[in-house]
């Protein structure tokens, strides 16, 4: 087979190759250089700023201990003592309260004789031969020094990707002094101690071994993305066309799920328009038919009685399907929700008082919203209803079956609140609640709480559902106040 001869564009990318290359190294060295008088720049700057802020550190312990523990002592003992058990205490809680949160592992004070008086280790107090030059310099000089100490060298420092605590401190000794001299000329104030304390370091030296790192593999990414950049916007591009098309399908499919369910529950609303007038009347007639052979005709009425039973519950539920697919612009008047509270409650005595219900009434007139009285009756009949109908269910009855209506007014919101002492929802049931034809009961429709729901949004109000502290259910709804 003849061997084709190289391009043009071959030769192009060769030389694209050779130059991808050759920017590489040069990057490398470059980047290498860098990294090098970076880091040891900024190994130093970090160093300076430890050192201005061990000694505000510093200041600040000077300031706390004496006034906090320097002045109250020699007021109230008349001099300082450590060895007291309550005085050292008291100068324990002031170090240890100051250098909180500061990641200070050890504070020392030395003494004029070059004694540990005070230590956070207190096993070191009273110890002497740990004063070094520093020390010396601090309580003859007045002088302040730093000492940074490490223990891990450059390269290993980089290698370390999790340096353990105190790997990097810096220990700042000080001159403890009063803040105000106490000797005629001597405008410092006169020396008390030597202050040392030791700062752990670790995390804000490490940084400038991480930005060292960073420089080493951004220059090793650089050159790598010359490379792969061009094939991973095409791949890139060419996903995001696949998943835009797949998007636009499933938005397709379920467009046309939608008009279909809206085209079916526009047939079935009809439907049940047309079933609702007559099942009305089978309703009336049965119920008539029903009380006039109580008495003559046992046999008849007891199938009547069930015409009549069912009629009613399928007019219920033609009534809630009704309700939830043509649901009914509310209107705009003044309502004050505890009369509707009140009506409700009434309606719903003689079977609170067959049950054995206590209703506890926490409200007071004056839960004035703006909306419509109808269809906020209905909507809090019906949680009511929902709450009446989960005592009956409680089979355990842990509890005296109870509903508690509570009305609040607060920040410009009306707030109602309906608990019982029913079992309550249940975690897996809890969030399908408000779905439309979910539901757990034999004979439910599923649609109580949707069209709830519908009434409560459509007067810009919130609809929430949860768990009493001691179990029941609490169904809240809160309204713009009138």
């Amino acid at each position: 087979m003849k061997k084709k001869p190289r391009s043009d564009g071959d030769q192009d990318l060769g030389f694209v190759k050779f130059l991808s290359w050759s920017s590489l190294a040069l990057i490398l060295l470059v980047n290498l250089f860098l990294s090098i008088f970076l880091s040891n720049y900024a190994r130093q700057d970090v160093l300076t700023k430890q050192k201005e802020f061990a000694l505000l550190l510093a200041e600040n312990l000077n300031h706390q201990i004496y006034q906090r523990f320097t002045l109250p002592t020699v007021i109230g003992f008349g001099r300082v003592e450590l060895s007291q058990p309550a005085q050292y205490d008291r100068l324990d809680k002031t170090v240890l309260s100051t250098i909180h949160s500061f990641h200070v592992s050890e504070v020392r004070i030395y003494d004029h004789d070059k004694r540990v008086s005070y230590s956070t280790d207190k096993e070191l107090v009273g110890q002497s031969g740990f004063a070094g030059a520093a020390i010396l310099e601090a309580l003859e000089q007045g002088t302040s020094s730093f000492q940074l100490v490490t223990r891990a060298g450059m390269l290993g420092g980089i290698l370390d990707f999790s340096p353990k605590p105190d790997t990097v401190t810096l220990r700042t000794i000080y001159p403890l002094r009063t803040e105000r001299s106490l000797v005629p000329g001597n405008p410092q104030g006169f020396i008390m101690g030597a202050l040392e304390f030791t700062q752990d370091i670790t995390s804000d030296y490490q940084k400038v071994v991480d930005f060292q790192r960073i420089i080493i593999g951004t220059s090793l990414a650089s050159s790598l993305l010359l490379f792969v950049l061009l094939r991973v916007i095409i791949s890139r591009a060419g996903r995001i066309n696949a998943q835009r098309i797949q998007d636009r399908e499933r938005l397709e499919r379920e467009l046309q799920q939608q008009e279909k369910l809206a085209g079916m529950g526009r047939m079935v609303a009809g439907i049940a328009h047309e079933i609702r007038n007559p099942l009305g009347i089978i309703r009336s007639t049965a119920e008539l038919l029903l009380k006039r052979a109580k008495d003559s005709d046992p046999a008849n009425a007891r199938l009547l009685s069930a015409i009549f039973d069912e009629s009613k519950r399928l007019s219920k539920t033609v009534g809630d399907f009704l309700d939830y697919a043509r649901p009914k612009a509310p209107r705009q008047d003044e309502v004050d929700l505890a009369i509707i509270l009140d009506q409700a409650l009434t309606f719903l005595e003689a079977k609170c008082e067959e049950l054995g219900v206590d209703v506890a009434r926490n409200y007071a007139p004056g839960l004035t919203v703006r909306g419509d009285k109808d269809l906020l009756y209905r909507a809090i009949y019906n949680v009511l209803s929902n709450a009446m109908e989960s005592l009956t269910e409680d089979k355990a009855k842990l509890r005296a079956p109870s509903i508690t209506v509570t009305g609040t007014v607060a920040d410009g919101v009306v707030t109602l609140a309906i608990t019982d002492s029913g079992p309550g929802f249940s975690p897996e049931h809890k969030d399908r609640a408000l779905d439309p034809f979910f539901t757990t009961k034999d004979a439910g429709t599923g649609l109580g709480l949707a069209i709830v729901r519908n009434i409560v949004e459509s007067h810009n109000a919130t609809l929430g559902l949860d768990n009493a502290e001691n179990a029941g259910a609490c169904v809240s709804m809160a309204f713009p106040a009138a």
